[in-house]
């Protein structure tokens, strides 16, 4: 009785864990090369509360209309552990393609190696994930755009201006490189003071510029990672009364505004629609064999009040 109590439990177990498996169900394998029938594309985002992020996902979503594929989107809400928990029940819906936008470049690498282990082709999109097999990056030229915004205070303020930066999340690919531009400029040419993580939040933004601005009386100038950063941050200077240089780095629409408005110095700005549809393509030519590109760069621009007008 004992030996057939054990038996049923091992029986039991090996259930369990064939339910748990990550092996998605036949009906979802992969499609075979150049079938674009009933294609369904899941889409993982770090966050939907940025009107960035809101925006390249309606574009994917267009684009992706447009050819007439499904998109199942799931936001990550700024946690990595809940996009990795997302992207395995995306893999558990069918999905033949994933595009991930990742919330921390590290630790999206486990979700890429299971979908790589399961033969399902992943894209990333505006950031990167240091491991697994990603077929291609799609994303502006993040390090181009961090060294543009120093260029561009250094050519309104001149050589030494007094500078603070805030920083986006710690362990994304978009903060590393645009930082990693921004000094290859600014430690030669600019007096960085300060700089701080906001996390890409409005209100971190806002917050952590009213402490830069009280232990750094004399800051000239600020560079945001992304616009909503420095829409905080121009609010926080705004209450001071002072006069300080801002440049953010996005061109979402609040952002473009704010610079016509004259509020916001300048804005790096990104190009969402193209990002957005590039990803979708991509993901097409992929199922249909093709080969493609590992690294497609999308081109940004400096956009001021001149160019606003």
């Amino acid at each position: 009785m004992r030996k057939y109590g054990i038996f049923l439990l091992l029986v039991l177990s090996l259930f369990l864990l064939a339910g748990c498996s990550l092996e998605p169900p036949s009906w979802a394998k992969a499609k075979a090369s150049g079938d674009l029938s009933n294609v369904k594309i899941g889409l993982s985002m770090s966050t939907l509360n940025n009107p960035f992020f809101v925006y390249l996902k309606d574009m994917v979503v267009k684009e992706a209309d447009r050819q007439g594929f499904e998109v199942i989107v799931v936001d990550a809400q700024n946690d990595p552990a809940k996009q990795n928990n997302d992207v395995e029940d995306l893999i558990q819906q069918g999905v033949n393609a994933l595009l991930i936008n990742p919330t921390d470049s590290s630790a999206i690498s486990a979700a890429v190696q299971t979908a790589n282990g399961v033969g399902i082709p992943v894209i990333t999109i505006d950031r990167a994930a240091d491991k697994g097999e990603v077929a291609s990056l799609i994303a502006s030229d993040n390090v181009g755009g961090g060294k543009m915004a120093a260029e561009y205070i250094v050519d309104q303020l001149g050589e030494g201006a007094v500078v603070a930066e805030l920083e986006g999340i710690p362990g994304t690919s978009a903060a590393r490189e645009r930082g990693q531009g921004f000094h290859s400029v600014a430690d030669t040419k600019l007096k960085v003071v300060a700089k701080q993580a906001a996390d890409f939040d409005r209100t971190k933004g806002l917050n952590v510029m009213e402490n830069l601005l009280q232990g750094n009386p004399d800051i000239q100038a600020v560079f945001a990672q992304n616009d909503e950063m420095a829409l905080g941050a121009v609010e926080a200077i705004a209450a001071t009364g002072r006069d300080i240089l801002v440049v953010g780095f996005d061109g979402s629409a609040d952002a473009l505004q704010a610079v016509k408005d004259g509020k916001l110095s300048a804005t790096i700005a990104q190009q969402f629609d193209l990002i957005g549809q590039k990803a979708v393509q991509t993901a097409a030519e992929i199922l249909q064999g093709k080969k493609v590109e590992s690294n497609i760069p999308v081109p940004i621009k400096l956009v001021t009040k001149d160019d606003s007008q």
